[in-house]
């Protein structure tokens, strides 16, 4: 066959291929599929946030009752009391365990009440215009400039009697415009697409545009807020106990970081009253954030382009020095 055959052969063949038709939101999700395995800061991140979601799970059903007096005062680990007892007896290891229950049920309340309320003034924000895009970004833009951690201050002090569900909403709650903007932005970068644009012109309802055309492109970034809305609200609850305005019905880190503290652990030497509480809110902070790293490096492809950037410059560098 000749080379003008060829030739038209290829011009009568259609432009595009069935792979290329893909979408990118498919391809971007397959390539996202690919890379989490691979990424360090993913495994890491997941095994530590598993550990001590079974060790909440798992741990209560073997431990005594943490409030129990029974035991000696100011106990060091033992065999009997695998991380000591507290000034009025309880054993501290129960308490880690039933906190850390109290502790990941306010992180996911409150980052769920975050995240739903940013999808609503975010991606609707985002994606309607007008007068109502205007007042959904007014409210946000409200509820950014008021500080957040002096408003549940303001709250929990008002409230003699706080629960563990009081504290996770009155985080949620504030917690949320931060996200909303990010999401606007980005949803009114994807409703001037083509296949959106396509799907508006085709006759489907706005419900479903979202739903079907916008929020799939949107997953790896609900999924990053979500993850920050949940380490905000472990961190702002156990802040808030320390200062005596977290629950006062439930355990969590944070009321026995507060007990250590009333308690003066720290000037009896009781390391083992404070340290595991500390340690189980930084490891879990440590692990949700390498998470949510990976996931930013999947949104950002200059985060994940950037090491091996780097290492090319200092390759460089170093072949400038040898042959100067």
């Amino acid at each position: 066959m000749s080379d003008t055959e060829n030739m038209l052969l290829t011009k009568d063949q259609p432009a595009t291929s069935p792979a290329s038709t893909i979408s990118l939101a498919t391809q971007r999700s397959r390539a996202a599929r690919r890379r989490f395995p691979t990424s360090p800061k993913f495994i890491v991140g997941l095994v530590i946030v598993l550990a001590i979601v079974l060790f909440a799970v798992i741990a209560p059903l073997f431990t005594q009752n943490p409030r129990s007096t029974d035991n000696a005062a100011l106990q060091p680990p033992s065999a009997e009391h695998w991380l000591g007892t507290t000034k009025l007896g309880n054993d501290v290891f129960a308490q880690l365990a039933i906190g850390a229950q109290g502790s990941l049920l306010v992180g996911l309340m409150a980052g769920g009440i975050a995240i739903v309320l940013s999808l609503v003034f975010g991606v609707l924000a985002g994606y309607l215009s007008g007068w109502r895009e205007d007042v959904l970004a007014l409210l946000t833009n409200v509820m950014i400039v008021i500080p957040g951690l002096p408003l549940v201050m303001v709250i929990a002090s008002f409230v003699p009697q706080r629960s563990w569900q009081l504290v996770a909403f009155v985080l949620g709650i504030t917690s949320w415009a931060g996200a909303a903007y990010v999401l606007r932005l980005q949803t009114r970068s994807l409703r001037t697409r083509d296949y959106v644009y396509a799907s508006k012109v085709a006759g489907e309802r706005s419900l479903r545009v979202i739903l079907i055309e916008i929020m799939p492109n949107l997953l790896p970034l609900l999924t990053a807020q979500f993850l920050f809305a949940i380490i905000f609200a472990i961190l702002g609850e156990a802040g808030l106990s320390y200062l005596g305005l977290g629950p006062n019905s439930s355990i969590t880190w944070g009321t026995i970081l507060n007990d250590a503290q009333s308690g003066q652990a720290l000037g009896r030497g009781a390391w083992w009253w404070f340290v595991p509480p500390g340690l189980m809110i930084a490891l879990l902070g440590a692990g949700l954030a390498l998470i949510n790293f990976a996931i930013d490096e999947i949104i950002n492809p200059k985060l994940r382009n950037a090491p091996a950037a780097a290492r090319s410059v200092r390759k460089a560098v170093k072949t400038k020095g040898v042959t100067a």
